[in-house]
């Protein structure tokens, strides 16, 4: 099970490009939104939602771990299941209980990350990542 979480399935190259090109984008797109949550946390302000019920600093703490560490950890295709699985779980919980009572326009943004995040789950990291160099690369 574990070794399956870390597969890579060789694809064709063109698909490779594809998947590293949405990878490195979305990845990158995130970081700002995590390291301004971590600017704020730097300069003292702990003011944040809590909408799992598990404090507002904890979920504080928790999304900027998802939003900067996980999107590194996306961008360098390292660890890039179980990362996209932390932002897929954030961003569920962004669009459907922080922005759900504002209706679509609300929810886009979010949306516009989790379907590419759920999308990379699936595919996996792609030949051009560092996964395939440390985890090997497998035919499916």
């Amino acid at each position: 099970m574990f070794k399956k979480f870390f597969r890579v399935t060789a694809l064709p190259p063109y698909v490779d490009l594809a998947i590293f090109i949405l990878r490195v984008g979305v990845g990158f797109l995130m970081i700002p939104h995590g390291y301004s949550k971590l600017g704020r946390v730097i300069s003292g302000d702990y003011g944040f939602g809590d909408p799992i019920g598990i404090g507002e600093v904890p979920s504080l703490l928790l999304t900027i771990f998802a939003e900067l560490f996980c999107s590194i950890l996306v961008l360098l295709g390292l660890f890039t299941r179980p990362a996209l699985a932390i932002l897929i779980f954030t961003m569920v919980v962004a669009v459907f209980l922080v922005n759900l009572s504002k209706g679509l326009s609300g929810m886009e943004k979010g949306l516009l990350f989790l379907i590419p995040y759920i999308s990379l789950y699936i595919w996996g990291p792609g030949r051009y990542s560092l996964d395939y160099y440390i985890f090997g690369k497998k035919r499916v």
